[in-house]
């Protein structure tokens, strides 16, 4: 990708960028409440939901283009710059018009090829900055997917929102972080920056303080933080907006760690770590190879390959191994399945052959 540095002007270059508003714009005296209230705790970019299309419809859905009359009033009385979320030609189009200066590209939109493309198609010949959203499933492949055809329509003032990814079963996240996929996402991207918007992650606003330490510590660049003048009172996810006070003291709290440089002792425990992998690799290598004798003795034997009730035996015991050698069972389980889908994987290739 061709990438420029995302900068503006009045905005200081450190990190975390930070970007807050309200989910939606509701009404023009909440907008500017908000904004001042951000304003005085520092913020300088201020983000709101024009064009809100939920799960399921009856709830409150946006007020759609006459909100962006509000943001111009926030740019002109406050000087702050303005980002909306866009998912169609037309919303980019009103947005450019009304010169907003970030467009992000929402979780559900991001998802759909076809809808990015139309958008593409839409940013063409402009300058301006976008952000992209992950999908709400975890496809690492689908959100690069979705950078690119942004980034192929000429706009390389790029980056991404981790926003978290939806799963089934509940969990203590509205949408869990899954951090592995946005640090592969840097390994593959470096020079794209990142991120992080805890208020959709953790879903309830005491979660936003820890999932944005977290954004840091992983050398996140920034942050998009959803804050209202009256939390309790809004129309939309007032469970994880926080008033602009509140962002100001959770900002405050922050520990940003900027250090790079390598000593030599923790050179040295890399070195360690090194050569533990190769040791686990080896081993990996030995496992494996047992495991296609084992698929050749039930070849030769007519048995199926697999065999619950060992499976079974092999996660109770090595989880409560975990627990003696102070190792989190839940990714010692993660491991073990890891390795036992590829151990039936050699051996269902050995039988069918």
């Amino acid at each position: 990708m061709e990438l420029e540095k995302i900068t503006f002007e009045g905005v200081e270059q450190k990190r975390p960028m930070i970007i807050a508003g309200p989910c939606s714009a509701e009404t023009e005296e909440q907008i500017m409440e908000t904004a001042r209230g951000l304003a005085a705790a520092g913020v300088k970019i201020f983000r709101a939901g024009v064009w809100k299309p939920r799960t399921k419809p009856g709830g409150f859905e946006g007020g759609g283009e006459a909100c962006l009359e509000w943001l111009k009033r926030v740019k002109q009385e406050l000087g702050m710059l303005t980002a909306v979320e866009v998912a169609t030609e037309k919303h980019v189009k009103a947005a450019l018009t009304a010169e907003v200066d970030i467009l992000w590209i929402g979780a559900r939109t991001a998802a759909n090829p076809f809808a990015v493309q139309e958008i593409a198609d839409a940013l063409k010949g402009h300058d301006v900055t976008v952000l992209v959203k992950n999908p709400v499933n975890p496809d690492l492949e689908l959100w690069i997917g979705a950078l690119e055809r942004i980034n192929n329509a000429g706009i390389k003032r790029l980056g991404a929102i981790h926003r978290g990814f939806s799963e089934y079963e509940k969990s203590l996240y509205r949408n869990p972080p899954q951090w592995h996929i946005p640090i592969e996402l840097r390994r593959r991207l470096p020079e794209l920056p990142i991120f992080c918007d805890p208020s959709h992650m953790g879903g309830r606003r005491e979660l936003i303080a820890p999932l944005s330490q977290e954004a840091m510590d992983l050398g996140f660049d920034g942050l998009m933080i959803e804050a209202h003048n009256c939390p309790d009172c809004a129309w939309s996810d007032k469970n994880q907006q926080v008033t602009p006070e509140a962002l100001a003291v959770i900002l405050d709290h922050l520990v940003i760690r900027e250090t790079t440089q390598t000593t030599e002792s923790l050179a040295e425990l890399r070195r360690e770590i090194d050569k533990l992998d190769n040791q686990l690799l080896a081993l990996l290598s030995k496992r494996m190879r047992i495991s296609h004798e084992i698929g050749q003795y039930k070849k030769e034997h007519n048995m199926p390959v697999l065999q619950a009730q060992r499976y079974d035996e092999i996660l109770s015991l090595r989880g409560a191994q975990a627990t003696e050698l102070d190792l989190n069972p839940e990714f010692i389980i993660t491991v073990l399945r890891a390795i036992h889908e590829e151990s039936v994987h050699v051996q269902m290739k050995l039988i069918n052959k």
